[in-house]
């Protein structure tokens, strides 16, 4: 990661707050319905524990998750333990638009390559050649990173002639 930080996202304490407290709100719920009126069924009893359990194990994720930044840098996007997001010379596309497939305050970008397939909930996550960056983040936070890496992609052909 080089040294030269250029933008920083980190996740929105409320935002933080509502979504893992959602997850683990819906966890919990789901639990006690399970113990204070078990259904009929035994399926129905180990969908709502089963459920609840894993909205609980979410809500931990998310809390771990949400702790890290992204760091935006002159090589590409990174997190803060210096895990490698997505790198500016494989971005090809930026999309920020309303119909993008992205999350929520966030932007979505399209890589050269395919990379592993890594989730932080609420933060960002990578499948295949698409990256999303956002979910509990401020949006005046990732407008700018989105700005500055749609402006270099535009201007790659122009560096590259």
């Amino acid at each position: 990661m080089s040294e030269r930080e250029l933008a920083r996202i980190t996740a929105s304490a409320p935002r933080r707050a509502l979504g893992v407290g959602a997850l683990g709100g819906l966890g919990l719920l789901l639990i006690w319905i399970a113990v204070a009126t078990p259904p009929v069924s035994v399926l129905w009893m180990a969908f709502l524990l089963v459920v609840g359990f894993v909205s609980l194990v979410l809500a931990q994720l998310m809390w771990r998750a949400t702790g890290i930044s992204i760091v935006l840098t002159e090589e590409g996007l990174f997190d803060s333990t210096g895990q490698e997001i997505a790198r500016t010379e494989d971005i090809v596309r930026v999309d920020r638009g309303i119909f993008a497939l992205k999350p929520s305050n966030g932007f979505s970008l399209l890589l050269r390559t395919s990379g592993r397939t890594v989730w932080r909930p609420g933060l960002w996550w990578r499948s295949g050649r698409r990256v999303a960056v956002g979910g509990v983040t401020a949006g005046h936070q990732t407008r700018p990173v989105a700005d500055i890496l749609a402006m270099r992609v535009a201007e790659r052909p122009a560096r590259e002639a």
